[in-house]
């Protein structure tokens, strides 16, 4: 995913949060099973170099995870925490495949403690 549009789209779906991420999932209902992934960390989190080493663990994870677990015709976005650079990468692993299997029973919209906008 690269365009701001999808970004948003997919803020509208499944909401999973977990300690190193938040993970989004949503069905796009175009036909197209393609999964596609979305990465997004925020400079709150630290510098480049910090938010791009979070980033490299998520594509490597997603590479891992999302062919078995992930959702088929669905966008996946992976909003990083502070967490996410100090856990162990097989503990990430763990949540992904949890945050994913979670998803599947929660409803659209997610747990949201704040207002839609």
């Amino acid at each position: 995913m690269t365009r701001r549009p999808e970004y948003l789209a997919a803020n509208a779906g499944r909401r999973v949060p977990m300690p190193g991420f938040v993970l989004l999932v949503h069905p796009r209902d175009d036909g197209d099973t393609t999964m596609r992934i979305g990465i997004t960390v925020t400079k709150k989190v630290g510098n480049a170099v910090v938010r791009n080493r979070i980033k490299r663990r998520f594509r490597a994870l997603s590479r891992e995870i999302l062919p078995d677990h992930g959702w088929p015709g669905a966008d996946h976005v992976l909003i990083g925490r502070e967490a996410a650079l100090t856990s162990d990468y097989a503990d990430l692993r763990g949540h992904l495949a949890k945050a994913l299997a979670k998803s599947r029973s929660v409803a659209p919209g997610g747990n949201r403690s704040r207002p839609k906008r």
